[in-house]
Parts: structure tokens; sequence; C-alpha cells
């Protein structure tokens, strides 16, 4: 036999007896016929320099090679099916094997809440739309900072800065444009020209511009204010099951001040309405109208109204009520 075939041969014997390979219960036995009983002894004495006195080299033939690799692909074979069995593979985001249920009946109930709060972006002017990524998290930045007491500029720049990184002149700058275009004319944003580019393809600077402009809008959408001329004010936002309408109303009853606030729900849900210590909640089962009031002596500087779905998701959305009475 020559070098080439031994060489060949005890590669492949040397993958086939593996210690992995000879402790799988499906491996095969060394007592199986076709002369492969002997073959791990005389392999391992072959690379052994001192030979067994007495005993006969064991040779093979050409033909017994294919025997060899079938044998070897069997014996792998078996190997990858047990480990399948003991370890079956996991999607990415599976962290440990999980049964699924072969159907959902009520999808929409059974299933983890979306971000239900996004298709307010339909009511936006904006010249392109924002991917639901960058929408996302403006929006909830927005329901972070919509209470805060800083000058809408800082306030617009605070929303959007972690898009844009160590880029705060910038931001200044375009915040300050953004303001006063609104300020000149309330219909700039109406006549805005579209961009038929995507947000992904728009100049750093662009989508600075385009992402202040849509924190400001939201921040308007966000915000009620009341005073005395204006004592009524309405609001409309948009949902995945239907559009949420709100009213609120500052009534003035000699000494006793009140806030009333009344909204139309798609869907059932709960309102909570916050002052200053004080609180006022109440909670529908059924889509419809549902009314919530607080009373005080004094109205505070600023209420807060949580309007909750659970249904379309897991936050509520947050108003903020300026009353500059």
């Amino acid at each position: 036999m020559n070098s080439d075939s031994e060489s060949l041969q005890s590669q492949y014997l040397g993958w086939l007896l593996t210690d992995d390979v000879k402790n799988t219960d499906q491996s095969v036995e060394c007592e199986e016929n076709d002369g492969v009983k002997n073959l791990h002894n005389e392999a391992t004495a072959s690379k052994s320099s001192e030979p067994k006195l007495g005993g006969t080299p064991q040779t093979f033939q050409l033909g017994e090679i294919p025997t060899v690799l079938d044998r070897f692909q069997t014996v792998l074979k078996n190997r990858l099916q047990i480990q399948a069995q003991d370890h079956p593979p996991l999607f990415p985001w599976e962290t440990q094997l999980t049964e699924y249920p072969d159907f959902v009946d009520e999808p929409s109930m059974t299933l983890v809440p979306s971000w239900g709060w996004m298709v307010q972006q339909s009511k936006l002017t904006l010249p392109t739309r924002l991917p639901e990524r960058v929408f996302q998290q403006l929006l909830e930045q927005c329901q972070a900072l919509v209470t805060s007491s800083v000058p809408l500029g800082a306030k617009l720049v605070q929303v959007v800065e972690n898009f844009f990184p160590n880029e705060s002149q910038a931001l200044n700058d375009i915040a300050g444009l953004v303001l006063r275009s609104t300020y000149r004319s309330v219909s700039t944003l109406e006549t805005m020209p579209a961009i038929q580019s995507d947000y992904s393809d728009l100049q750093p600077r662009q989508q600075m511009a385009l992402s202040l402009l849509a924190a400001k809008q939201l921040l308007e959408n966000l915000t009620l204010p009341l005073s005395a001329t204006s004592p009524v004010v309405e609001r409309e936002w948009l949902t995945s099951v239907g559009a949420l309408n709100i009213r609120v109303e500052y009534q003035s009853l000699g000494k006793l001040t009140k806030l009333l606030v009344q909204a139309e729900l798609p869907v059932k849900g709960s309102l909570t309405l916050r002052g200053s210590g004080t609180l006022a909640m109440t909670t529908s089962s059924t889509s419809g109208y549902l009314n919530v009031e607080l009373g005080c002596e004094q109205l505070n500087p600023t209420y807060t109204l949580e309007v909750e779905f659970p249904e379309i998701d897991e936050q509520p959305l947050l108003f903020v009520i300026n009353p500059t009475i």
C-alpha cells in the first residue's frame, strides 16, 4: 500500500475516532463487521515506531478507502443529528428554547403593544417623512421634555441633540431659524416645498432642520395653553386605532376654579389629570366620551394630562396644560 493511501486513511480514521464521536450513542460500535473491529488498534500501532513482536502488519487495498469515507460520513451525520436534538437551534431574538402556539385568536390583543402614537406623524407638516425609528425617538424625547420650563429654542435642541452629537452650535443656529421663520408667518410650514429625497439621503444640516421642525410641531401638539381670552383649547391626536380628541376648559365659579377635560376615545382607556399635589383619574371600558375634572382655589402653573390606551401602547401619552389666567 503506498504512502498517500495510508496518509488519507489515517486522516479519516483520526476524525472518526475523536472523543466526541466515540461518546455519542449513535456512533458505530467496533464490533461491527467489514474488518473495522481492529481498525483503531492497528492505526494506533502504525503510529508507533515499535511494532508488536510477532504481529502481522495490517494492510488495506485502495478499494477499501470509499468504505472508510462512507463510514465517516454516517458517523458524522449521526453526531450532528444528536447535537441538533439535544441543543436545537434558536432564533436570533431567543435566549432559550421557547414553545410558540400554533395560532393566535386575537393578535392585536395578545401581542406586545406597539408604539401606537406614531400615526400622528401624518398630521405634521414636513417636507419629507421621517423614518419611524427617528420619529419614535423624537416623540419619546418630546414626552420627556414637554413639562420642562426651559425656553422653546433650548428645548428643541435638547430633543434632537442625541441625533447629532458635537453639533450644538449648528443645532442652535438652525433652531433659531426654525423659531423665527414660524414667527414671521404662520403659513411658512404649510407652504414649504416637498423634498423628494429620503431622510437618510439628506445632508446633516437638512436632517437637523427637519428634526427640529418635527420636534417643534410635536411639542406644540402636546402643549395645551389656556388664557382668559381663550379658556378652551382642543387637540386631535391620531393613533393606530383612530383619532383621540381632547377638549380642555377653564371654568371659574366664584373663588373656585375648575379644570375640565373631555376626551373622545377611539378605544377603551383612562385619563389622569395632575396638578400640584392633586390628582383626578377616570377609566372607560369602551370607546366614547370620558370626562375628568380638577378643582382648586387657584390655578397651578402647570397641569399634566396622561392618556392611556393599553391595547395600542404600553406608554401613556403625556400632555401639559399651561394656564396663563
